[in-house]
């Protein structure tokens, strides 16, 4: 019986690690693209297991024990960029002028939290420039109200579906933008904001819906979402940020295919997971709050904040502007021409389904 459980568990975990390689866009073939530490984790769980229970000696047995090792290999291979192992995409400030800072922060907010006290205290104690709030309700705008007198430019769209956002800068914001991307009840936020040195950048909130069956039996509007803006952001001079709730992992293809067509650097790389969601359960975290930016920027600091209540941690950065020096930062390696097309197959059908 243990031996027929660890078969079944082993190849749960070997279909898991096949199903991102499919160019499918259904939830239940996507979900792979999530648990990859704990997909490794459990492949080398059920091989020791295995092993222990009883020594292999059959070619089946050979082949399932290669297979488990294969996937811990595969999953191991898709993390190393987000650890300390790998080289880092964005170099750490090579010198921090105050005028040219940019501090974000982005918080999932839970629309149905209650706990506002933590997150505004959050807010007050590490005093970003910026605070991306998503799935703010008007419940939530009205409580968050309280940021008017130290930010003065903020661009709301509050709604009740989980997918209201509210931005709220110390730094002028300029010609901001809510739009709809791709699906009407979805919004988006788009901004040139301006640095105290007058140096300006454009920025971009994102929070598309989740590949989930109370949510789209696909992945194909969210895909389509980050796909667009990442050729906006490719197709204007400027510098850019690009921040949110992904809904999406670090390492899955779609978000890979949006830094190949945007060109943006990833801060996480050679630094760690950063795993924002889920705040209440250890063993099941995932990166799905990002910020992306160009090689205009380097870094000044990183991190996770605390748990205030929500299924998601809030993530703090600290950007200097130095455009002087981008050489130094190597570009994400640009779409091929196969995943361009690719990229557009999926907002052409994306806007075929809505």
């Amino acid at each position: 019986m243990v031996k027929i459980s660890l078969i079944v568990a082993g190849c749960l975990a070997i279909v898991l690690t096949l199903l991102p390689l499919v160019r499918r866009t259904e939830w239940w073939v996507r979900l792979g693209d999530f648990p990859r530490v704990q997909i490794a984790l459990g492949a080398l769980g059920v091989l020791g297991g295995y092993l222990y229970v009883e020594p292999i000696d059959a070619v089946a047995e050979y082949v399932f024990g290669g297979a488990l090792i294969a996937s811990v290999l595969y999953q191991v291979a898709s993390m190393l960029p987000y650890t300390p192992l790998y080289p880092k995409q964005v170099m750490p400030s090579a010198r921090v002028k105050d005028d040219a800072v940019c501090s974000l922060m982005v918080a999932n907010v839970l629309m149905t939290n209650r706990e506002t006290s933590k997150l505004l205290a959050a807010i007050a104690e590490h005093d970003p420039m910026l605070v991306l709030a998503v799935e703010t309700s008007e419940w939530w705008k009205t409580q968050l109200d309280a940021l008017a007198p130290r930010y003065p430019y903020c661009v709301p769209h509050a709604i009740d579906n989980t997918y209201g956002m509210v931005l709220y800068s110390k730094l002028e914001l300029i010609n901001p933008q809510i739009e709809f991307l791709v699906q009407d009840d979805i919004p988006s936020i788009h901004t040139r904001v301006k640095l105290e040195s007058g140096d300006e950048f454009e920025l971009h909130c994102v929070h598309p819906r989740p590949p989930f069956p109370t949510e789209d039996d696909k992945s194909t509007e969210r895909d389509a979402e980050l796909l667009l803006v990442g050729k906006r952001v490719k197709a204007s001079p400027c510098a850019s940020i690009v921040a949110g709730d992904l809904n999406d992992v670090a390492w899955s293809r779609t978000t890979t295919m949006f830094q190949k067509i945007s060109g943006l650097l990833d801060p996480r790389i050679g630094r760690g997971f950063f795993n924002t969601f889920h705040a209440s359960y250890p063993f099941i975290r995932f990166p799905l709050d990002h910020v992306f930016h160009s090689h205009h920027f380097r870094l000044i600091s990183l991190k996770r904040l605390a748990h205030f209540g929500s299924d998601h941690f809030p993530v703090f950065i600290t950007l200097s502007y130095e455009p002087e020096i981008k050489h130094t930062q190597d570009k994400p390696e640009a779409a091929d021409h196969e995943e361009r097309q690719e990229a557009e197959a999926k907002i052409e059908e994306a806007e075929a389904r809505n």
